[in-house]
């Protein structure tokens, strides 16, 4: 919308709106009007989204999960490690307080001599 002036981007987006169908529309308006922007990049697909280390959610569960040489986890610890994987990278406040927690029990497990892998 930068090649625009404010006038014709609202023309614009007032052209799209206008072209939706009723049930869209009510939806844009319970969100509100003015914070929509129908001409915003589109996200990254989630495929190709990646942490720091450069890698996808898949190729992080993969390698986590390999390194557990041996254990057979159930679907639910699958999953677990999938959703963790998932927030993380997606940079989630919920998934970052979960890590953040498990790290310090981890450390705190330690300190006090307990094997944390019980």
């Amino acid at each position: 919308m930068g090649e625009f002036s404010p006038e014709q981007a609202e023309q614009r987006k007032r052209a799209v709106f206008d072209s939706m169908s009723p049930r869209r529309r009510k939806h844009i308006l319970s969100k509100g009007y003015e914070k929509w922007d129908p001409f915003e990049e589109p996200k990254d697909p989630i495929d190709i989204r990646k942490d720091p280390s450069k890698r996808t959610t898949h190729q992080l569960v993969r390698e986590f999960l390999q390194s557990r040489s041996g254990e057979a986890e159930n679907n639910a610890y699958n999953r677990g490690v999938l959703e963790m994987a998932l927030g993380i990278v997606n940079g989630e406040d919920r998934f970052r307080g979960m890590y953040e927690f498990a790290c310090w029990h981890r450390d705190l497990l330690k300190s006090e001599g307990i094997d944390p892998s019980r």
